[in-house]
């Protein structure tokens, strides 16, 4: 009896914890589906494209040959060839120089994908077609909700842990300067206090309805509606000191579509308290950026490794500039498929950056809120006391 009872506690535990990460499972496992979907069709559409000679690579190709003709003989020197060079390359479209089928292989669209819905946009991918270019905002259309989503409910998680982290911290560091500030002595002398006014203090516990019945049985009631009210209390009284049943398992025995049912509304309440924690989130500002450095740091120091063209430098302002979703697309990436693996960052660190946005803005809330208050106590008329 006692190992079936262990075995029926510890699946109703296994069910509870997975109807309990089942949301944020749901979004994060729609947003993986709806990345690879995307990424399978960008590299249907746009590597299959058929690669014409445009009138305008044309033009571009006989002007370069007719300035590698007029070649000088000190190529250095001549100021004029190299502001007809560079004039003539930055009217050049980067797609005439691209293989579709290299660029647009289904990590390069995945890639591509991330870079959509997560609003980064880097630049140096782009859809050429126009049913890519149609695709493309349907795309972003649901993907950047999508993500949203998922941002704000890690958010959640992230909160409470930042939360939590913080209150143990604060309460850490009040035992730390109470342990200072109280010496031994005045520490003996509070402890007796306490242990004498405790001693004296005698807990009266109220009365229940019989016993205030029992002590009032001489009076006569005034109405007969008053004795009809103390005998309902009487009732209630007796339901309440009885043992609680557990009338929920004898529900589910009998009708386990019960259980289902709620199973199904607890599920339902998870989804609807998405961004509830992120609202109750109170952590110094600082603290956020300072998590913000720590994060990019980590990042610019390993990403070098396999971006060659990168120093540490670069490598935080390209982490930055990707979290913050800017992506000026000026600094871009030669290994595209390693930093896929790197979309697990990315994400936590979009939402990392996000609470600091949240944060700041609640900040700038309460900062309007005190300059509009204060301006308008300054332009109100004062009271003018007049002599009677």
């Amino acid at each position: 009896m006692a190992t079936t009872s262990q075995h029926l506690r510890g699946k109703t535990t296994c069910k509870k914890i997975f109807w309990a990460v089942f949301p944020h499972a749901c979004f994060i496992v729609s947003l993986v589906i709806y990345a690879f979907l995307g990424a399978l069709m960008f590299s249907h559409i746009e590597s299959t494209r058929k690669v014409t000679v445009s009138e305008e690579y044309r033009t571009f190709l006989q002007k370069l040959m007719c300035l590698i003709r007029k070649l000088p003989d000190n190529v250095t020197e001549n100021e004029t060839f190299n502001q007809d060079i560079r004039e003539l390359f930055n009217t050049a479209d980067p797609v005439w120089f691209i293989n579709p089928k290299e660029r647009w292989n289904f990590f390069g669209s995945l890639f591509f994908c991330c870079t959509v819905f997560t609003t980064v946009g880097y630049g140096n991918t782009y859809p050429v077609t126009r049913s890519g270019k149609y695709l493309c905002m349907l795309y972003a259309l649901f993907g950047i909700p999508l993500m949203f989503l998922v941002l704000t409910d890690m958010g959640d998680i992230l909160a409470t842990v930042l939360s939590k982290c913080y209150n143990e911290f604060r309460k850490l560091q009040s035992k730390i300067l109470a342990s200072k500030l109280c010496s031994g002595s005045t520490c003996s002398k509070r402890n007796e206090l306490k242990s004498r006014t405790q001693s004296k203090i005698v807990i009266n516990e109220p009365l229940t309805i019989m016993e205030v019945l029992r002590s009032q049985s001489g009076v006569k009631p005034v109405k007969y509606r008053n004795v009809e009210l103390f005998e309902m209390l009487i009732a209630r009284e007796n339901e309440n000191t009885q043992p609680a049943r557990n009338k929920s398992m004898e529900r589910w025995s009998s009708c386990p579509e019960l259980a289902r049912e709620k199973t199904v509304s607890r599920v339902i309440e998870n989804f609807d308290k998405i961004g509830k924690e992120l609202e109750k989130l109170d952590v110094p500002i600082v603290l956020m950026v300072l998590v913000i450095f720590v994060y990019i740091s980590c990042a610019a120091a390993i990403l070098p490794n396999w971006e060659k063209n990168m120093d540490f430098q670069e490598a935080f302002y390209f982490c930055f500039i990707t979290l913050t979703t800017i992506g000026f697309g000026d600094t871009k990436l030669e290994h595209p498929k390693f930093f896929l693996f790197f979309s697990l960052y990315i994400i936590i660190g979009m939402e990392i950056v996000f609470i600091a946005f949240k944060l700041g803005q609640d900040r700038l809330i309460v900062l309007y809120k005190k300059v509009i208050s204060f301006c308008a106590e300054k332009n109100m008329p004062s009271k003018k006391i007049y002599p009677k």
